[in-house]
């Protein structure tokens, strides 16, 4: 089996971390969190019937 550098273990996840949290930010500029609070709010009525 071929070892892993200790650089190219943590680099990947660093990078998706790094990755993730950009789109996180992107988001909330956008005001995309109001968005995605709305339809949750939406789809919980519907499940428990009271939309």
């Amino acid at each position: 089996m071929k070892k892993e550098s200790k650089t190219s273990r943590y680099l990947i996840p660093a990078a998706l971390i790094v990755c993730a949290l950009a789109f996180i930010v992107t988001g909330i500029l956008d005001k995309e969190v109001l968005t995605v609070l709305r339809k949750a709010a939406a789809i919980c009525m519907e499940c428990i019937g009271l939309g």
